[in-house]
């Protein structure tokens, strides 16, 4: 800060440093790491079921106006809303590792363990909730694909399958990195005691 209480010049271009911060730092301090935690773990969850569902919507609404022209889809393209359902799932199993990794307040709210712990499952719920997000949009477009192309000509499904398996994989990615980062994140107890 400069001594009029200004923030610097420089800090247009680079306010993720800690002295361009000025009053957004002092409201950030402010609040708890608990509530970024808790945040973070409703992020996850939130944001995977509603990528879920969106995927549901879009495979379903299509699947059913293919299964109009050729009823033999609607069994074997179910596996696209399968997969939409298992985005949700990638979230419930984020959500509860997170979750496992906040503890009773043993020390300050104000310990810098205690305040990495809470911005740390914020963004890791953050990941997640977005990779699941997008994940159960693209499933969800890959399925519709999927189902309207099969009512065309059956030999393509097994190709477009796999183009869905692949869509399927960004979430699971997403889960990978906010379990990584959730690991190292404890709030309010020991890590090695579970908390």
């Amino acid at each position: 800060m400069q001594p009029n209480g200004a923030a610097p010049l420089n800090c247009l271009w680079r306010w993720v440093l800690p002295e361009c911060w000025g009053p957004l730092g002092i409201l950030f301090e402010q609040i708890s790491p608990y509530w970024f935690a808790y945040v973070g773990v409703a992020l996850a969850i939130g944001l995977s079921v509603l990528g879920a569902a969106w995927g549901i919507f879009i495979t379903g609404s299509s699947l059913v106006g293919a299964s109009i022209q050729a009823p033999r889809i609607t069994s074997k393209n179910l596996v696209s809303v399968i997969f939409c359902e298992a985005v949700a799932i990638y979230g419930i199993i984020a959500a509860i590792v997170m979750a496992t990794r906040i503890g009773y307040a043993s020390v300050a709210e104000s310990d810098p363990v205690t305040k990495f712990g809470g911005y740390a499952l914020f963004a890791a719920g953050l990941v997640v909730g977005l990779s699941n997000l997008f994940c159960g949009l693209s499933v969800g477009v890959t399925g519709s694909s999927c189902a309207l192309a099969d009512a065309q000509d059956a030999t393509i499904f097994v190709k477009l399958l796999i183009v869905e398996i692949f869509a399927s994989a960004l979430g699971l990615f997403g889960v990978i990195v906010g379990i990584i980062i959730s690991s190292k994140a404890t709030l309010g107890g020991d890590a090695s005691a579970g908390r």
